[in-house]
């Protein structure tokens, strides 16, 4: 297995900021235009659904399923706390920081 490292930048929107988000303040009125009025009756109809999103101005919807099962209750990748230093930010450190590798 191959070690990238680089060093990763996690930055969080705080909690009940998403209207700052761009990405839901730009596509998701349009998804939400495109499943109106329409009754959900399989993962397949509401993914033809979103795919069809798009605007006059060039925004078109990908829409991928993930069906992967997550394993719940782990934190962190095996090794990851022994080979990645976190730095907090000086700005809201809660929500913004680095993971730096050090080997």
């Amino acid at each position: 297995m191959t070690k990238l490292r680089i060093e990763i930048r996690i930055a969080h929107y705080p909690p009940y900021t998403s209207k700052y988000n761009p990405i839901e303040h730009r596509l998701f009125p349009h998804v939400t235009r495109a499943c109106q009025g329409v009754i959900f009756t399989s993962l397949e109809f509401v993914k033809k659904l979103m795919a069809k999103t798009h605007t006059k101005t060039g925004l078109s919807v990908v829409v991928n399923v993930i069906d992967k099962v997550y394993e719940t209750g782990r934190k962190v990748a095996n090794g990851f706390k022994e080979t990645m230093k976190i730095i907090f930010d000086e700005y809201l450190p809660k929500w913004n920081y680095r993971a730096v590798p050090t080997i």
